[in-house]
């Protein structure tokens, strides 16, 4: 089932204002660390082409991301996942899989797959390293504060300290690599919900000096990082 996503771009002070008043009407995600929230770290995948890369770039309609991610630099939960987007709406196809399935597909290896449906992000990733060439691209990271709200499975999340890295072999090793930060462009809200957003939150988004925006990280971070080149 397609989720609505809309994305936000703010200003710390925005986001701070917000993030206090969220805390007197909604309750946190429980997969938070602490007060703070929490830490993702994702490795995104891209084909011989940088289809996905280039669909960002250009604003079409129809895109989507392979990616592994963790959470606060931990390994013990490992998941493979594949984000679909069309518009302002997304699905997401997700797993855990083992750290030797994480290193196969970092070696742009195919692993083993008992179950074969196009349903599981294996069997997809599978296919791609096969008929695309899929690899490892960039490492993205960010801090996240998330909220929830039950009706509507509405899910507000706020993003700092967007980084990115190269280092793919690091992170193959089990090793978190040396981040650089996205000065400027690392503070960024997401809204997501299934039918409809209460009133009472869309009134939230509507103060401060928030900008709508089809924010990508993966794009940022991969041009961020240099040496992106699109192949004919």
């Amino acid at each position: 089932m397609y989720r609505v996503e809309d994305k936000y771009t703010c200003t710390e002070g925005d986001m701070l204002i917000l993030q206090s008043k969220l805390n007197t009407v909604l309750k946190s995600d429980n997969n938070q660390a602490d007060a703070n929230g929490y830490c993702i770290t994702s490795v995104y995948f891209d084909d011989y082409w940088n289809s996905n890369l280039y669909d960002a770039e250009q604003g079409y309609r129809l895109r989507m991301k392979y990616r592994i991610r963790i959470y606060n630099h931990s390994f013990s939960v490992i998941k493979l996942e594949i984000k679909y987007k069309r518009d302002n709406k997304i699905l997401k196809k997700s797993r855990t899989i083992s750290m030797d399935q994480m290193k196969k597909f970092l070696r742009e290896e195919r692993v083993e797959d008992r179950y074969l449906t196009l349903e599981d992000p294996i069997t997809l990733f599978n296919l791609a390293i096969s008929e695309k060439k899929l690899s490892p691209k960039v490492i993205v990271e960010y801090d996240r504060k998330a909220y929830v709200y039950e009706p509507g499975n509405v899910r507000i999340t706020l993003d700092r300290n967007i980084r990115a890295s190269g280092s793919i072999e690091d992170f193959s090793e089990g090793r978190m690599p040396c981040f650089d930060y996205l000065r400027g462009e690392d503070q960024i809200l997401e809204v997501k919900y299934d039918e409809f957003l209460p009133g009472f939150l869309a009134g939230l988004l509507e103060s401060g000096d928030m900008n709508q925006t089809s924010y990508s990280k993966y794009k940022l971070c991969r041009e961020f990082i240099g040496g992106y080149k699109r192949c004919q």
